[in-house]
């Protein structure tokens, strides 16, 4: 059921708020869904709050959302509940005041079930590294739900909520949407506002929904994005659209990907091409070069981030409780804003960044959108060991989006050896009308 029809039950009376409340929070309660260990807090005045939505549907006032339940990761500002980033460090940090995201949600009258579990601070691609134990992917318990939206991914795909709200800095949202075999967002950078997220890595992280479909996404998507105040970095979208060339840019992943993944990629989009009549061009981006760009940055702005946890005004000191993970970015980041570097090494990724800024400015003068895998590889079980290049390699075609600020878009295309596979959209600034629509088509 789409979130459009499930609205339309609100309105007729056949679905009132309370019993979607209701009937999430049993769920939620099951000793089986405790073991996926996807809700950290819950918001224990949900049915309250569910009860005032019904009586202003009943008089016509109510929002756009009015009666749909959302989870949010850990890392979102809610006010009076623990946003603790999936970490000991912030354990018991009350957050004081709402995200601008929040607040643009409660404005439209969702209802918040609570706060999920994420990779400590952000950092890491599988779900594995949160203080407070590993989420589990519903669609397998054995195996790794990806990360660093872990919770959220996983809340979606096990029904616990209508939506969920995650952060993506180099494919955190469209890493766990793909592993978990649902859709996530990345919107353009500075389209939505980041008031209120704890950030990874400020020049990089989005917020964005993680739904069943793309037309849910769409929806989403048009109540939390717009200019904040609050938020320096925002902007509204131009009303420029861009010309259609009816072309569609096939990115060569041979190198980088299995083949298994490679060929359901290529397949479904020469499908979805020929009944769509568009054509294909295959492309290259700078791949080589990707990871090693955007982790320089990376560290260098966590290291800056991450300052403030000095155990004196909230939370405990951040290098002395964190996991290796978090300690090996803080670490990484020192060393490369060491003075007698003199920011060589911040700089050199800048002009990386610029380089790979350029690369899809001149690909897309000829193609409408491109599309790649979301992952290289599908999801490896929990607790089997990856070295940290593997690791950081599960990013390699979630990053270049990051890197230029592009929307991009994780839609559900398959399974391999009955593993969820995402294949990723990728298309101009502010352009996220086109990939809701190439979506709509795949699905």
């Amino acid at each position: 059921m789409t979130l459009k029809s499930k609205l339309k039950k609100f309105k007729s009376g056949e679905l009132t708020a309370v019993k979607n409340v209701m009937t999430f929070s049993k769920k939620i309660s099951t000793p089986k869904t405790k073991d996926l260990n996807i809700f950290l807090r819950l918001n224990e005045n949900a049915i309250e709050q569910a009860k005032a939505v019904d009586k202003r549907i009943k008089d016509g006032t109510a929002g756009k959302l009015a009666g749909l339940c959302f989870a949010v990761k850990s890392n979102i500002s809610v006010k009076g509940l623990e946003t603790n980033c999936g970490s000991k460090v912030l354990e018991g940090y009350v957050s004081p005041y709402n995200a601008t995201v929040i607040n643009k949600l409660l404005e439209e009258d969702a209802i918040l079930l609570g706060m999920v579990n994420m990779d400590e601070f952000a950092c890491g691609a599988s779900g594995e590294t949160s203080a407070f134990g590993p989420t589990k992917n519903p669609r397998n318990e054995d195996l790794i739900p990806g990360g660093s939206s872990s919770g959220s991914a996983s809340a979606v795909a096990a029904e616990l909520c209508d939506f969920a709200l995650g952060s993506d800095t180099g494919g955190s949202i469209r890493n766990p949407a793909s592993h978990c075999g649902v859709t996530g967002l990345k919107p353009t950078y500075g389209v939505v506002s980041r008031y209120g997220l704890i950030d990874m890595t400020m020049s990089f992280d989005c917020i964005g929904p993680l739904t069943n479909s793309s037309e849910d996404a769409k929806l989403i998507f048009s109540i939390i994005k717009g200019q904040d105040n609050f938020d320096q970095t925002t902007k509204d979208a131009p009303k420029e659209k861009s010309s259609k060339k009816g072309i569609i840019g096939l990115v060569n992943v041979r190198d980088f990907c299995s083949e298994e993944i490679t060929e359901l990629i290529e397949l479904k989009t020469n499908e979805i091409a020929k009944k769509n009549n568009w054509k294909i061009k295959k492309i290259n981006l700078p791949l080589d070069i990707v990871i090693q760009t955007y982790y320089i940055i990376v560290y260098t702005e966590f290291f800056s981030a991450t300052r403030k946890f000095d155990g004196r005004r909230f939370g405990k000191k951040i290098e002395e409780v964190a996991g290796p993970e978090v300690v090996r970015r803080i670490i990484g980041g020192s060393e490369i804003t060491k003075a007698e570097h003199e920011g060589k090494y911040y700089r050199e990724a800048l002009k990386a960044r610029n380089f790979i800024k350029q690369q899809f400015d001149e690909i897309f003068q000829e193609v409408d959108a491109i599309i790649l895998p979301t992952v290289p590889r599908t999801a490896h079980k929990i607790g089997e060991k990856i070295s940290v290049k593997d690791m950081y390699d599960y990013d390699v075609f979630t990053t270049p989006a990051s890197i230029a600020g592009l929307p991009a878009i994780s839609i559900p295309v398959g399974k391999i050896d009955n593993k969820d596979v995402g294949l990723q959209i990728l298309a101009p600034h502010f352009q996220e009308e086109l990939i809701f629509k190439l979506a709509k088509s795949f699905e």
